[in-house]
């Protein structure tokens, strides 16, 4: 794979919030997705994870408060912080996580 269109690649997911793999770098994966303005449950990782907003919004509440990423932003959610992404996240994002198979 050579250059990567990542909002190309989000758009054609046939599913929202369905992640894909882009590739691996060292133990850590690289997944894009596409965000459709619904919630999602709670949930948290026996491992960070980074959170980079392509375009649109990413709503979260963490720490019972709530966090906006806009498109060109970052947001670091810690390992073992339980997370969950508000009504109206909406737009592409990149996850970079460590990875159960990465090798």
């Amino acid at each position: 794979m050579d250059v990567v269109d990542l909002r190309d690649e989000a758009a054609e997911l046939p599913d929202a919030w369905s992640s894909l793999l882009l590739g691996r770098v060292g133990g850590a994966e690289v997944k894009v997705l596409r965000m459709d303005g619904r919630p999602m449950v709670p949930e948290s990782h026996d491992t960070a994870e980074a959170l980079l907003v392509m375009d649109g919004v990413l709503r979260l509440t963490v720490h019972g408060g709530e966090v906006e990423v806009r498109a060109g932003e970052m947001y670091l959610v810690e390992a073992g912080v339980e997370h969950a992404v508000r009504p109206g996240s909406r737009g592409t994002l990149v996850i970079v996580e460590h990875g159960s198979a990465a090798g």
